[in-house]
């Protein structure tokens, strides 16, 4: 593979997913300029990424079935025209409506994660993933930062017509530079869906890997889901832009995840996926100490901790992913959409369970949730298991 091709597929990964979450820091601005509440402008990020979650598990599996790049090419055109509607939008109805698509259609981010798996040599398969897996997670980590840059700026429609001639582009850059890709399936619709559960119970690699990851998927959901509502009060008394900042330290740790691509395939992933489990582990826990420490100095340790355990996250889920995409070159994107259902299942739930705990016991029960989950992902690699495939 070109370093150009690896190149494109990274930035096309992260700015398709990116779009699920520019609405995120805009969502005041957006209710007052179309005179709708709170309550109805609230659903849009979560119609946004219920969207995303059907999109995976009903739309992934047909990459299997037809040619990914005939795939990635509709997609992208479909989230451009989504995006360029949102941004026009005349009434919350209408911004509803296109949330939902945008969020179907930004799932292209899964199609070309597998394709890069399909380019990529054997020996490199890892490297590669890493590499495109640090685009997708840059750009979820930088789109809330960079949203609401520019709708305070220049309004929050804009920031949807930008992000629409972003994806015209990637989709162009795809066009050209996008070789085509055999189809490894022959199977219906109907019997494409219905071999998810049969891959399930047939590859023991797959369940571990996705119940790690949802597992880890918990702890993680419920640090972002809560992190604004902890600075907002005593005793930091801080604004979103601030819990908005500590996503450019994630965005230092997702930096690792081409390293942790490249010591799975020296070293094989299942290595990396305890590293990764006991590195966010470790992270969360340091986080307990914060009761005893200043208000500056408690600052630093979780910006401190938020790089290590995004770091922890990403190389764990680079390394499932180089484990899943090798069980059955055929299924990789029926793999993939299996690996990632069961970690937005992880998402909702910390992002549920993490909002209740802060709520009823504080900051520390939500540490020592996250912490938890983590020690329980952990646990479930250290288990003795189905070998894994290299």
């Amino acid at each position: 593979m070109s370093g150009g091709l690896r190149l494109l597929l990274a930035a096309g990964a992260g700015l398709s997913v990116a779009s699920i979450y520019y609405s995120q820091p805009m969502l005041a601005v957006m209710g007052s300029t179309i005179g709708a509440s709170d309550t109805a402008v609230g659903l849009v990020p979560t119609l946004t990424q219920l969207g995303y979650a059907l999109g995976i598990l009903l739309l992934i599996p047909l990459g299997d079935r037809f040619d990914r790049r005939t795939i990635i090419l509709t997609k992208a055109s479909l989230l451009s025209v989504a995006l360029l509607l949102g941004g026009i939008a005349p009434d919350v109805g209408v911004l509803l409506a296109v949330s939902f698509a945008v969020g179907l259609t930004a799932t292209m981010a899964q199609d070309i994660v597998p394709a890069a798996a399909t380019l990529a040599p054997e020996r490199e398969r890892g490297k590669v993933v890493g590499t495109v897996m640090t685009g997708l997670l840059l750009g979820i980590l930088l789109s809330r930062v960079i949203s609401g840059v520019v709708a305070e700026h220049f309004g929050w429609r804009a920031m949807y017509v930008i992000a629409s001639a972003s994806v015209i582009l990637i989709g162009a850059a795809a066009w050209r530079g996008l070789p085509n890709f055999r189809p490894t399936s022959t199977l219906s619709y109907g019997a494409l869906l219905g071999s998810l559960a049969s891959l399930w119970r047939k590859h023991g690699a797959l369940r571990r890997a996705a119940l790690a990851q949802g597992l880890l998927s918990i702890g993680f959901s419920a640090f972002w889901s809560t992190l604004a509502v902890m600075l907002h009060g005593a005793p930091f008394h801080l604004g979103s832009a601030a819990a908005g900042a500590f996503g450019l330290a994630g965005a230092a740790g997702a930096l690792g995840a081409p390293v942790a691509g490249r010591v799975a395939d020296c070293f094989g992933p299942e290595l990396v996926t305890r590293l990764g489990a006991g590195l966010t582990a470790l992270s969360f826990a340091t986080m307990l100490t914060s009761p005893w420490l200043e208000p500056n100095a408690r600052l630093w340790l979780l910006a401190g901790s938020a790089i290590g355990f995004d770091l922890g996250a990403q190389i764990m889920l680079v390394a499932h992913q180089t484990i899943v995409f090798g069980i059955d070159p055929a299924a990789r994107s029926r793999l993939n959409a299996v690996l990632f259902v069961c970690m937005f299942i992880g998402m909702s739930l910390g992002a549920a369970s993490g909002s209740l705990v802060l709520a009823h016991w504080g900051w520390v029960a939500v540490t020592l949730l996250a912490t938890a989950s983590a020690l329980a992902a952990l646990l479930v690699r250290l288990l003795p298991g189905t070998r894994t495939v290299r």
